[in-house]
């Protein structure tokens, strides 16, 4: 007797739904982004630094120890990642960017593309910041 192969199950890449090109950097503006020692490694072989000068010059130590990636005053949020060029609203080290970074949103959707998104359907402004 011939057995029946079992039904096949599809598997369904990720299909994104939130494009960062249209977002004004929301997640940049984070004010703890933690950084590890190989994300240090990253950005210091990215400018051709040395360990110790890329931690000083791209981190600083929140209250409980940990390491995170230094602020900047920004012109639509309080501050953004010191990274993140302002004008063009990209990061500037986006192939040497963080894990944390590298891993957000971990989802088909980012809230904040979906609320921004919104907020300019309803304003009738592609151009729209909403900051609440």
């Amino acid at each position: 007797m011939k057995t029946a192969k079992p039904f096949p199950i599809p598997v369904r890449a990720k299909t994104t739904r939130y494009s960062c090109d249209k977002c004004p950097g929301y997640c940049c503006s984070y004010a703890e982004i933690e950084v590890h020692k190989r994300d240090v490694e990253r950005l210091a072989r990215h400018f051709g630094l040395g360990y110790e000068q890329a931690r000083e010059r791209f981190t600083k130590t929140n209250a409980k120890g940990v390491m995170m990636m230094r602020h900047r005053k920004d012109t639509i949020f309080d501050t953004i990642c010191a990274q993140f060029d302002q004008d063009k609203r990209r990061c500037t080290v986006y192939e040497a960017r963080p894990g944390v970074c590298r891993q957000y949103p971990d989802s088909t959707r980012c809230g904040y593309y979906e609320f921004l998104k919104f907020e300019r359907e309803q304003q009738g402004d592609e151009e729209l910041v909403a900051l609440t």
